[in-house]
């Protein structure tokens, strides 16, 4: 049961659109997979048609007792998810003791050890959507994840976002003595231009081995279908969205990079 954070401080850059068609695109390759909506925008809930106001989840797993197995809400054949809920901003403003960066990671413990005295199918993939943030929510990701995705578009001013979240992230790394395996996949991509075939040689030069081959295409359908409230595969399964993300499940799955 891998756990993998799809993390960028900086907005736009589509973690969202690829924590939501990424997770469909293995689901449809039959893993089984959890989704952790913990941006308290709640988009990926809403990606669902699910009301933040209504649904509770990752507000009350991280701010009560709650578990994640009550939380979870099946979405599509082998996709499930916990959505943000209406009070998970909160958690960033709240003092909670010295063990708060460390509350969805008892919260993972708790969901294994729940699976195992029931021997429930285990999750395949947990993939956890991040806020465009570096505070106590992105810290609980970062701790509790075995791996993250960083979705970069290509353009100068995102490299300067990730050269802080690497800073970020090293720094928590170097003081925990633990080390996170990083994936890096270039969205919002147009071929055609200089500057973002630029952008992915620099990319590709500073983090070999960890760019995925597979670069998400500017594409509108991607940006429409959630207004649908459905996935790429459901609103336009034959556009340049759909090929590019089920390319990418299989980037993750085969682990295929540039060298």
């Amino acid at each position: 049961m891998k756990v993998i954070a799809v993390m960028n401080q900086k907005g736009g850059v589509g973690k969202t659109t690829t924590t939501l068609n990424l997770a469909h695109a293995l689901a449809l390759q039959g893993k089984k997979i959890l989704m952790l909506d913990m941006d308290p925008q709640g988009h990926l809930g809403s990606c669902f048609a699910l009301d933040t106001e209504i649904n509770s989840g990752m507000d009350e797993v991280l701010m009560t007792d709650k578990s994640l197995n009550e939380a979870i809400i099946n979405v599509r054949d082998n996709l499930f998810l916990v959505p943000a809920g209406a009070r998970l901003g909160e958690l960033e403003t709240q003092n909670q003791g010295a063990n708060k960066g460390y509350r969805l990671h008892t919260a993972l413990a708790d969901m294994k050890a729940e699976i195992a005295q029931t021997n429930a199918e285990i999750y395949d993939y947990i993939l956890v959507d991040c806020p465009p943030a570096s505070g106590l929510l992105a810290m609980n990701a970062i701790l509790s994840c075995d791996e993250m995705i960083v979705p970069v578009t290509g353009d100068y001013l995102a490299l300067q976002g990730l050269s802080r979240l690497i800073k970020v992230v090293s720094h928590i790394e170097k003081t925990l003595q633990r080390s996170t395996r990083k994936w890096f996949v270039l969205t919002r991509f147009q071929k055609q231009r200089k500057l973002a075939n630029q952008i992915r040689e620099k990319m590709v030069n500073y983090f070999p081995d960890q760019v995925f081959e597979t670069a998400i295409r500017e594409n509108v359908s991607l940006a429409e279908s959630p207004g649908f409230s459905k996935t790429i595969f459901e609103y336009k399964p034959k556009s340049n969205g759909a090929e590019d993300y089920e390319n990418l499940a299989l980037d993750l799955l085969q682990q295929r990079t540039f060298h």
